[in-house]
């Protein structure tokens, strides 16, 4: 059962407050490991509406941020033809902390420590309303896909396999 309470700001909420973006709190009880799927069960979503952070990295070790859609994996070899590099591959968790400022399982796209490109799964940007992390684990922002564009300047691309 997902648990009402407040959560305090984060470098995510702080940049969409500071932008006027309208945002919904979603907070839940984390499990190390559940990933999206556990999360959308526990708040009773459709997974595909809740979008994963990934911090991924070229053949440069160039940090990337990929949003993807919480029951979809990435085709690193159609992420990375679509980009024009080499190879694409996820970060290791400690890289990705270093990179994005937060831990692994609460990274947000938003707040970043380091500026990245962003990559958006084409459909997500399809969705009304999705659900992303919003800078800590066990915590999710309710958002207007289309502000991934406005406020991270995302690239729609199709990078998605079927789990």
């Amino acid at each position: 059962m997902a648990k009402k309470t407040h959560v305090s700001e984060t470098p995510a909420t702080q940049m969409l407050r500071a932008k006027g973006v309208a945002f919904t709190e979603h907070p839940y009880e984390y499990l190390e490991r559940g990933g999206a799927q556990h999360s959308a069960e526990v708040l009773g979503v459709d997974p595909f509406t809740v979008v994963k952070t990934l911090v991924m990295q070229d053949q440069d070790a160039k940090p990337l941020i990929v949003l993807m859609h919480g029951n979809r994996t990435v085709s690193t070899k159609n992420l990375a033809r679509q980009i024009g590099a080499k190879t694409v591959a996820p970060c290791t968790p400690e890289v990705a902390s270093r990179h994005s400022g937060y831990q692994v399982g609460g990274t947000s796209p938003f707040g970043t420590r380091r500026a990245m490109p962003v990559y958006v799964e084409s459909t997500v940007l399809d969705l009304p309303r999705i659900l992303i992390n919003g800078g800590r684990r066990g915590y999710l922002v309710g958002i207007d896909p289309r502000a991934c564009l406005s406020l991270l300047g995302a690239r729609p691309v199709q990078c998605a396999l079927a789990e």
